[in-house]
C-alpha cells in the first residue's frame, strides 16, 4: 500500500487547528508530527500549505437504495458521491427491496457493499410488526452492525411499526442502539384528511402542514418514554421541529448519554419558504418546516442537544419527483405532463456528496467552527455508535482523512453530481470551498478530481 506523507497542513481534530505533519502507513496513521523529515522509505508527499485536514466524515443515515431501487441509485454510484463530498464511511437504512427483515437479507446488503463500495460501510437491522425475533439476533456479538431501524412513521413495504407490543418487545429486550424514525402517523393522515376536506390543491408547500411539528414530537416523545422505561439506548434521526428540541439534555457528556439525536443537513438549510421555488425537490419527511425551526436547530447543535450532523441522503429520480430538465439542463415542473402533483411525488433529498461542503459554507458566515464540524460529522459519530479506531485523527487509527481547500470554490452543476440521480436541490449554489483529496483506510480514492478504485471500504467494526 502506498506511503503518503502529508507536509505543514492544518489539522482539525479534538477541539484544536494545528499546523502539523502526517505520515500515512498500512493504511494507518502512522505519526502526527510538527515536522516528519523521514518516511523510512519512499512516499508520495503532498503539499498542505493553506489547506485543511478533517476526520472523514461518518454518515449515519443514508438510503444507498440497493438492492431493488438501483434505477434510483446504488452502493457503488453513491459511495463514489459520498467519496468526492469527503464522507469515507456511511450507515445505511433497511428500507430497500426487499426490506432489510432477515439476517440473510442483512448479510446480502454486506456482500453488496464488499465488492462495490468505495467508502466503509454499516448496514442497521430493519423492523417490521412482526419479526420481532429475527430483530433481536442481531445483538453486541454483531461487532460489524450499527444498530436496530424503527420507522415509527413513514416508512415503506412493511416497516411501518405500529404494534404497542412489538416496540415494547425490541426496546425492552435489543442489545443494540435503536434508531428512529419519529412521526405519527395517526396525526399526519388526519391532517392531510382535513386538508383533503377544504377541496384545496395540495402542493409542497403543504407538506410541513400535513407532516407537523406536533407530529414528530408525539411520536420522539412516545420513543423516549420506550427508552426510558427500559433504559434501552435509543438515537433519534433527523429532528426536524424547534418543539421537539425540549426533549434532549446537554447536561450528560455524549458518552454517558442513553438517548442521543441527529439533524440533518437539509433541515439546517432550507426552510418552507423555499417551497415555491424548489417545490417538490425538498419534500423530505420529516418535512422542511418553518423558519424559526431552523434557527431553533441550529442553537440546538451549537449547545450540545443535538449531537450528529447528517443527511438522510435519499435519491429519487427527477421523474419521482415531478420533474425533468428543459432544453437549457434547468430542473423544471412536469406538471404539464401529469406527474407533478404533491401525493405522487417520492419523498427525499440526494446530499451526500455537498454535506460537508455545506457545513463548509456556514462556517464561512461564521455559524460555525471547523472544529465543531469535525467533532459533529465524525468525532461524535464515532462515539454514540462506538465505533472502532475511526472519527479521530490519532495515530494508530484508519487515515480516514479528507483535505480540504478553503480558497477554492465548489459551484453545484449537473457536470459535477456523481448520484446516479442525476440532480441536487443545490444546484446552482456556490459553495466557498473544495475537497481535494479523500484518503479512505490509507488509499488516495480522490486526488485533484483523479480517481483510484482499486481499494474497496471496509466493514464498519463498533466496541460494544
Amino acid at each position: 500500500m502506498q506511503i503518503y506523507l502529508i507536509k505543514n497542513i492544518q489539522v482539525v481534530n479534538e477541539g484544536r487547528v494545528q499546523a502539523m505533519d502526517l505520515l500515512i502507513k498500512d493504511g494507518r496513521i502512522e505519526k502526527i508530527s510538527p515536522r516528519i523529515t523521514s518516511t523510512g522509505t519512499n512516499s508520495t508527499e503532498i503539499n498542505g500549505e493553506g489547506k485543511y485536514l478533517f476526520p472523514g466524515v461518518i454518515d449515519d443515515q443514508v438510503h444507498f437504495r440497493e438492492p431493488g431501487l438501483t434505477h434510483k441509485a446504488t452502493i457503488y454510484t453513491e459511495s463514489k458521491a459520498a467519496i468526492a463530498g469527503g464522507v469515507t464511511s456511511f450507515m445505511e437504512m433497511p428500507n430497500t427491496v426487499p426490506n432489510t427483515l432477515t439476517q440473510d437479507l442483512l448479510e446480502d446488503k454486506y456482500k453488496i457493499a464488499a465488492a462495490s463500495s468505495l467508502a466503509n460501510y454499516s448496514f442497521f437491522m430493519g423492523t417490521g410488526n412482526d419479526n420481532a425475533d429475527e430483530v433481536l439476533k442481531t445483538n453486541d456479538k454483531r461487532k460489524d452492525v450499527c444498530g436496530v431501524k424503527i420507522f415509527m412513521g413513514s416508512s415503506t413495504g412493511n416497516m411501518l411499526v405500529d404494534n404497542p407490543n412489538t416496540l415494547d418487545k425490541i426496546f425492552r429486550e435489543s442489545e443494540m442502539l435503536i434508531a428512529t424514525h419519529c412521526e405519527d402517523e395517526k396525526i399526519i393522515r388526519a391532517n392531510l384528511e382535513n386538508i383533503k376536506a377544504t377541496g384545496k390543491l395540495l402542493t409542497a408547500a403543504d407538506h410541513p402542514l400535513i407532516r407537523t411539528g406536533d407530529a414528530c414530537y408525539a411520536s420522539s416523545l412516545y420513543a423516549i418514554q420506550i427508552a426510558k422505561k427500559y433504559d434501552t439506548r435509543l438515537h433519534i434521526l433527523h429532528i426536524s421541529t424547534e418543539k421537539e428540541l425540549q426533549l434532549f439534555t446537554n447536561m450528560v457528556p455524549l458518552k454517558n448519554k442513553r438517548i442521543t439525536s441527529e439533524v440533518c443537513v437539509h433541515h439546517l438549510h432550507f426552510t418552507s419558504d423555499e417551497y415555491g421555488r424548489l417545490g417538490n425537490l425538498i419534500k423530505c419527511n420529516p418535512a422542511i418546516k418553518a423558519p424559526h425551526n431552523k434557527e431553533a436547530l441550529w442553537k440546538a447543535l451549537l449547545d450540545d442537544r443535538l449531537d450528529i450532523i447528517a443527511t438522510d441522503h435519499a435519491p429519487h429520480t427527477l421523474e419521482e419527483k415531478g420533474f425533468f430538465r428543459n432544453a437549457e439542463g434547468d430542473l423544471t415542473p412536469s406538471l404539464s405532463k401529469g406527474e407533478g402533483t404533491y401525493e405522487k411525488a417520492h419523498a427525499g433529498l440526494p446530499l451526500v456528496q455537498h454535506s460537508l461542503l455545506l457545513m463548509l459554507y456556514y462556517y464561512n458566515q461564521g455559524k460555525i467552527t471547523l472544529e465543531t464540524m469535525a467533532r459533529k460529522m465524525s468525532h461524535a459519530v464515532s462515539d454514540c455508535f462506538q465505533l472502532k479506531e475511526r472519527g479521530y485523527i490519532r495515530e494508530g487509527y484508519h487515515a480516514d482523512l479528507v483535505i480540504v481547500d478553503l480558497n477554492e470554490k465548489t459551484k453545484v452543476s449537473q457536470n459535477n453530481i456523481l448520484y446516479k440521480c442525476g440532480w441536487s436541490p443545490l444546484e446552482g449554489f456556490e459553495f466557498p470551498a473544495s475537497i481535494t483529496h479523500t484518503f479512505v483506510n490509507g488509499n488516495l480514492v480522490y486526488g485533484n478530481g483523479i480517481w483510484d478504485e482499486s481499494e474497496k471500504g471496509q466493514r464498519l467494526l463498533f466496541n460494544r
